[in-house]
């Protein structure tokens, strides 16, 4: 990976809310210093009095390693010599108010086992071997191809005997030869950012760049990956850049106040998940996000991003009663801050990633949603069908006798089935909590 200097340009583009590859930028990166081989640490804490590296190298001693002002704007950076691959560290954070605060590094490229919550040195170094997938992709149009999507779970596919994880090595021995006789053309994870809490599935993350370590390394995911496209397989993420956990070592009040959510509470609550939504209108937040969706495309040669809740990014009354939101500045409920987001973040995609796919779990009859930046839209190239799917699985469950009464469920898609580039889903959402399968919603014995 290609280091960037700390330099004023990479810096000024990062506070423009421009500079789509920051995580080579912030993070820890190996290199030299003076004929000496170092680790430089890289934090933005704009309301911090002072910031240090600390970790298992220095006995999280927060005098040890001290880092500096890399400029003027809240950029903080440290060279360590004599560090090597896989040192635990954290960023302490004396705030404003003089308090300390540890906390994981928002650009860790990859993470301590749950429950423990510190960063690791990892230089994400792996030699590919899907040349051949990544040509043929050169080649390639969605609209023109065949798309059977299957949606995984990591952690509960496949386990083993004692309940443990199949790790991502594990899982490329058995998951590929599946996908390949079920003639499969694409798979789709459930969320991979590191995550703290196993019964979120991956949908309330704090590691925007770091593989969890649930199922192993970064370089195990890489060859999961790597297997899948040797087989002829596509491979999706699905990623969530609508809100994040509020756990005490993540983004959460991050150099001791509102940092990547909105000094707002009516905008920076989310009710529904008891997390934190992205401040979308600072620009930091926008390069942080936008270079974490380039990052999963580029280190892991993903294939694309499925959005996840793409309704609660749109709108600022999502999830909330009367009271408990804040209208824009026109008075309507749209966050416009987030339609600029979306529109800049498949712009940036698209122009790094001309074959990527974009593709978005919008709930609403929000128009445009898979239509370019240039004809209004919001410049996703799918979205799922979730009226579809409502109407689909109501018929189903309907008793044999009584289904001539309801084929309008099955014909009614029909009349909108052009207004957006539909894929047509049946997730996770619709099997979990007692929902059951979809042959376990028709009557009779099954």
């Amino acid at each position: 990976m290609r280091l960037n200097a700390i330099d004023t340009y990479s810096t000024y583009l990062f506070h423009q809310g421009t500079n789509y590859n920051s995580y080579r930028l912030f993070g820890a990166h190996r290199t030299v210093r003076g004929r000496k081989a170092c680790v430089r640490f890289a934090v933005w804490a704009p309301h911090a009095r002072k910031v240090s590296v600390v970790g298992d190298f220095n006995h999280w001693d927060p005098e040890a390693d001290p880092m500096e002002r890399a400029d003027e704007n809240g950029i903080w950076a440290a060279y360590i010599p004599g560090l090597a691959e896989g040192a635990i560290y954290k960023y302490c954070i004396t705030t404003a108010c003089g308090e300390q605060i540890l906390k994981a590094d928002p650009y860790g490229f990859q993470a301590e086992l749950r429950p423990h919550t510190a960063s690791v040195v990892n230089a994400l170094s792996y030699k590919w071997r899907d040349a051949k997938w990544q040509k043929s992709r050169a080649q390639y149009n969605s609209y023109d191809s065949p798309m059977l999507i299957y949606e995984v779970h990591a952690g509960s596919w496949k386990q083993h005997e004692d309940g443990s994880f199949y790790t991502y090595r594990e899982l490329a021995d058995e998951l590929v030869p599946y996908l390949q006789e079920m003639h499969y053309t694409h798979v789709e994870f459930m969320p991979l950012c590191e995550y703290p809490f196993d019964g979120s599935w991956g949908y309330q993350a704090t590691g925007y760049f770091a593989a969890t370590s649930r199922y192993g390394t970064p370089q195990d995911l890489m060859y999961l990956v790597d297997q899948c496209h040797r087989g002829g397989i596509g491979v999706l993420l699905d990623w969530v850049p609508g809100h994040y956990c509020k756990d005490a070592h993540g983004l959460r009040f991050f150099d001791g106040g509102p940092l990547y959510e909105s000094g707002n509470p009516r905008l920076s609550e989310n009710k529904d998940w008891d997390t934190l939504n992205f401040d979308y209108g600072r620009p930091e937040v926008r390069s942080f996000l936008i270079s974490s969706a380039l990052f999963w495309l580029e280190e892991f040669h993903l294939d694309g991003l499925r959005i996840d809740a793409v309704a609660n990014m749109l709108y600022l009354d999502y999830g909330k009663k009367d009271g408990e939101w804040q209208q824009n500045k026109y008075g309507g409920r749209e966050n416009l801050e987030a339609v600029g987001f979306l529109r800049q973040l498949n712009t940036a995609i698209f122009a790094a990633k001309p074959q990527a796919l974009m593709v978005a779990e919008e709930s609403t009859t929000w128009p445009l949603v898979s239509h370019s930046v240039d004809e209004g839209g919001l410049g996703f190239n799918y979205k799922w069908n979730m009226g579809w799917m409502n109407d689909t699985l109501e018929y189903m469950k309907q008793d044999f006798p009584y289904r001539s009464y309801h084929h309008n469920k099955l014909t009614f898609s029909l009349t909108y089935a052009y207004s957006e580039n539909f894929i047509l889903p049946l997730s996770h959402d619709e099997v979990v909590h007692g929902k059951a399968s979809l042959i376990g919603r028709m009557p009779g014995d099954t």
